[in-house]
């Protein structure tokens, strides 16, 4: 298989892997501090990813030059996952899904910045079809909030971490120097789950673990294992081989399996008006991907 269509596979699986966190973020984010739950997260991921590079044998002394490389990269991520969390207890699953298709916009601009990686004018048409879509969908498909930009306060919050996710993706590109993605994943969630200790490690000495629901240990589970670990991974993998804007592009697809989430969880289908909405980020998403060689 080519190395680009290997890219693609990663981002595909990558966005699958993503949605779940959404849906059952939302239930548990009013069951445990962000931080303490992302540092979990991370400290975790960090094991797998540190077993991993063990068995395959990956690990190489160039890896450790330039740490402050991996302090970058999972600051960024850190900031990104513990402002998710703190807007999903206000937001719902499929808004918040629909602030994280905005990313790929964000990082067209950012992968122009750092990375001089222009964009064609079929990826610029795709990233406005999919941010309006995106747009449509977090205003609730009502256009009287739309015009008076009553956007809740969860959904401005994990905004802002989407910014740092933006800028993380070209970051990667710009700072590996070779190593495989499985090395740079381990350095970057050990060194994310390092600073998230350091800035509030009495809130995860404090926590009582031991008392903590079952679905807050699923999810920890979950994001360990799949929205961490799996998704860095993915995410690496597929930036050394795609465009930053493209392997963004992705993100368009989650939207449409948090809403499977939400259907399988019994929360229900939005309504038409939002479903158009959803539609539109295919739409760009099709645009970034179809004929690839024009775009």
């Amino acid at each position: 298989m080519a190395e680009h269509l290997r890219g693609h596979l990663a981002m595909l699986v990558f966005s699958l892997c993503i949605a779940g966190s959404f849906s059952l973020g939302s239930i548990v984010a009013n069951r445990i501090d962000p931080v303490v739950l992302t540092a979990a997260r991370f400290a975790l991921a960090a094991c797998l990813m540190g077993a991993a590079v063990l068995l395959t044998a990956r690990f190489e002394r160039r890896a450790l030059s330039a740490p402050w490389r991996y302090l970058v990269l999972g600051g960024l991520f850190s900031v990104y996952f513990v402002l998710m969390f703190e807007g999903l207890k206000t937001a719902r699953p499929v808004q918040a899904a629909a602030v994280f298709t905005l990313t790929p916009v964000i990082t067209a601009g950012f992968a122009y910045l750092l990375l001089r990686q222009a964009m064609t004018r079929r990826m610029a048409a795709a990233l406005a079809i999919g941010a309006a879509g995106a747009t449509w969908v977090i205003f609730r498909a009502d256009l009287g909030a739309l015009m008076a930009f009553e956007v809740g306060g969860g959904e401005v919050i994990y905004f802002a971490g989407c910014i740092a996710h933006a800028i993380y993706t070209p970051m990667i590109r710009r700072l590996n120097r070779g190593e495989a993605p499985v090395v740079f994943t381990f350095g970057t969630l050990v060194a994310g789950a390092g600073l998230l200790c350091l800035y509030d490690w009495r809130a995860i000495v404090g926590t009582d673990w031991r008392s903590l629901p079952g679905i807050v240990w699923l999810t920890i589970g979950y994001l360990t294992l799949f929205a961490t670990a799996a998704s860095f991974w993915l995410v690496q993998y597929a930036t050394l081989r795609l465009p930053s804007a493209k392997v963004m592009a992705y993100t368009y697809l989650v939207p449409s399996w948090v809403i499977l989430w939400e259907i399988a969880l019994g929360h229900g289908v939005p309504n038409a008006p939002v479903l158009l909405g959803v539609a539109a980020t295919f739409g760009a998403l099709w645009l970034l991907l179809d004929n690839e060689e024009r775009a």
